[in-house]
């Protein structure tokens, strides 16, 4: 049987800052993130099965990245639980959508999260390939399962 991959892109508006960094990206920024998912397996089959031929329902793999990535992250602001978080904004106060997360939200860091998170919630039949994180239209960071083993 032939192993096939599937890709899904994403775009979202997403803030943050990069606490001790050296350089401007130390500063609240924002950024129009574009996210690829790329999933491998076998094409389904089953006569019988509503959805013969597919690897995975591109609705079904949008719904899970939607849901569990890009809704809670669009349009958010994302810093480091160890910046001072009193002293960088008033969260909750003008910032209703922020998450403060256990690692420096670099892209790298990102893209390893994005995958813990979708990997959860993929079919066992499925398996994620990869995850393309483009920050600007010429600077992305890639996560591939075959350097993850």
């Amino acid at each position: 049987m032939a192993k096939i991959r599937l890709t899904k892109q994403y775009d979202f508006e997403m803030a943050h800052a990069l606490y001790n960094y050296d350089g401007r990206c130390r500063n609240v920024h924002g950024h129009s993130y574009k996210l690829s998912v790329t999933i491998i397996g076998e094409p389904l089959k089953d006569d019988t099965h509503p959805k013969n031929g597919m690897v995975m329902d591109f609705g079904d793999l949008k719904k899970i990245v939607q849901e569990d990535i890009v809704d809670s992250l669009d349009h958010a602001l994302v810093t480091y639980k160890d910046a001072p978080q009193d002293k960088l904004l008033e969260l909750g106060v003008m910032y209703e959508r922020y998450h403060v997360f256990d690692f420096q939200p670099t892209s790298e860091n990102l893209v390893i999260y994005i995958a813990e998170q979708i990997q959860k919630a993929l079919p066992e039949r499925v398996q994620l390939h990869s995850i393309r994180l483009n920050e600007t239209t010429s600077s992305f960071a890639e996560w591939y399962a075959s350097d993850n083993l």
